[in-house]
């Protein structure tokens, strides 16, 4: 998620120990306000994990994971790994727990994603493109074309595209209203409060989810050339994409439609749609800031994420009860920014 995304960075960091002198003589230094809200929210965050750990569902056991996910020297029993492991097997349980399982992996080793969640994935959400194009972008990073090639086909036959980052919020959402954020973490003149730093935590984490291949089926696709079957399916992955859970899949989806296009006019509006997307995802980027130091806004935000639903729902759901138009006005020129919808 944008936004929200980069004042969560507080989040995956922890604070150096000051270095003494002397046992004697030693006197720590006094840690700035940031580092000491950063401190702060690291230790909220460790006790929201370890409310939420002993619960046996899928959805408080999946915030639990997410949660613990950036924190370094958790406790084995509440760690990432063993959160996310319960998680999968849990009551409830469905492909939004094997998605998030996907970072459980050794990105050193290059064992990401992982295999064991991916194959779960293909057999549990085959009507899922998401799916298809996480392997396409595995499948192309291990340079199995003809593969790839098969992965793209199966998604453009797919009855959706999901990358279940709603369900992620959902959790998230639910997860921090276990306890009332510490005084230490609030920013005395930041205006939002409580609400703004449950915002921040949840949009913030929920921006990290494994991301499929968009990038390998693209450049798939506009390698078609005179192959006519694989025009057939960027075509129409691109029609599946179009209604995509995701502002980023979204925009392949208009992409793939604009440089297939067989006219002007369906060039013309796919342009148009394109537009409008990147104008929906810069306005909630403003609304998601403003959530900082607006606490009606900050605690509208997390009761859309409680309620389910998707990415692209939340988005357009927010910018609805603002009163802001989805519609980009006939004056307006996007700017450059990393949105991802360029």
């Amino acid at each position: 998620m944008p936004g929200l995304r980069q004042l969560a960075l507080a989040l995956i960091c922890t604070i150096g120990a000051g270095v003494a002198a002397s046992p004697a003589l030693a006197k720590q230094p006094t840690p700035s306000a940031p580092e000491a809200r950063t401190k702060a929210l690291v230790a909220f965050q460790r006790d929201l994990v370890s409310v939420l750990a002993p619960r046996a569902d899928a959805l408080p056991l999946l915030g639990a994971a997410l949660l613990a996910r950036p924190l370094s020297d958790q406790p084995k029993w509440n760690d990432f790994h063993s959160l996310i492991e319960r998680a999968v097997a849990a009551p409830g349980n469905g492909p939004a727990e094997r998605w998030v399982q996907l970072a459980d992996c050794d990105a050193k080793a290059d064992a990401c994603p992982n295999a064991d969640a991916l194959a779960a994935l293909v057999a549990q959400a085959p009507d899922n493109a998401a799916v298809w194009l996480l392997k396409l972008g595995q499948d192309l990073r291990n340079d199995k074309r003809d593969d790839a090639r098969a992965d793209l086909a199966h998604a453009a036959q797919a009855r959706l595209y999901d990358d279940y980052t709603g369900t992620s919020l959902q959790a998230l959402a639910n997860g921090v209203s276990v306890l009332p954020p510490p005084d230490a973490t609030l920013v005395p003149d930041a205006g939002a409060g409580a609400a703004g730093v449950q915002a921040m935590i949840v949009f913030g984490i929920a921006g990290a989810q494994p991301q499929p291949g968009l990038q390998g089926a693209a450049e798939l696709c506009q390698t078609a050339g005179e192959d006519q079957a694989l025009t057939a399916d960027c075509r129409q992955l691109g029609k599946t994409l179009e209604w995509a859970s995701s502002p980023l899949a979204r925009s392949l989806g208009l992409h793939l439609r604009e440089v297939l296009a067989n006219d002007a006019d369906e060039r013309g509006q796919a342009e148009r749609e394109r537009r409008d997307l990147v104008w929906q995802v810069q306005q909630f980027t403003r609304l998601a800031a403003k959530a900082q130091a607006d606490k009606a806004q900050a605690q509208h935000l997390l009761s859309l994420a409680r309620h389910g639903g998707t990415e692209m729902s939340l988005m357009l759901a927010a910018l609805r009860d603002a009163g802001i138009s989805t519609t980009a006005p006939a004056d307006w020129k996007p700017r450059k920014a990393d949105d991802g919808t360029h």
